[in-house]
């Protein structure tokens, strides 16, 4: 992400912070946008996630290499910004105010185009949304192929995801080709030992 003005030396940062925590916490865009600096816990790993949907709040733990990345943009903002009034959020634009919606989607489409994951003209293609998707359907996965029970795990993905109802989580999960193999494959062990 090319910049042309000093003001806008840390938006690269920004972006990079931000689609990537999304990409690994399963967050929803709006509440990654309403974090502050004091939701951020490096030291216990834990993003404190406040005013939800439905306006409920929740711990969200983080694995070490975030934290790393995490704390690392928070010296560079905190450099970028010293001596300069700037917002209590920890995503901020050039203009030191919360990042506006419609700009991190412009964004994310700019993005998206630039790396090939659009055409020029398209104008259907990933969603920042589908990082969330993508998140609960490869934590299901992982599951399936770890072993474990994703059926008696699921209600704990749906609390880490800040859904009321299991069933909230379960639609994530319908359209997904990978977990459709790993239930189906499951299935076929079960009944290979049967007459």
């Amino acid at each position: 992400m090319p910049y042309r003005y000093e003001r806008d030396k840390l938006r690269p940062q920004v972006f990079y912070c931000l689609l990537g925590l999304l990409s690994v916490s399963g967050l929803r865009l709006g509440e990654a946008r309403n974090l502050e600096l004091q939701d951020v816990d490096l030291k216990a790993a834990v993003l404190t996630i406040r005013g939800a949907k439905f306006g409920k709040t929740r711990l969200v733990p983080l694995h070490a290499s975030t934290c790393a990345v995490l704390a690392d943009y928070i010296a560079r903002r905190q450099r970028h910004w010293a001596g300069r009034v700037v917002s209590s959020y920890l995503f901020v634009s050039n203009r030191a105010h919360r990042l506006d919606g419609g700009e991190i989607h412009r964004t994310f489409y700019a993005l998206s185009r630039q790396i090939g994951l659009r055409g020029p003209s398209d104008s259907h293609g990933p969603r920042l949304h589908d990082m969330r998707h993508r998140f609960a359907t490869n934590t299901l996965v992982q599951w399936y192929r770890s072993g474990q029970d994703p059926e008696r795990r699921l209600p704990l993905l749906s609390a880490y995801l800040g859904h009321v109802h299991v069933a909230d989580t379960q639609w994530y999960l319908d359209s997904s080709p990978e977990l459709m193999r790993e239930a189906m494959h499951r299935l076929q062990q079960r009944w290979e030992g049967r007459p």
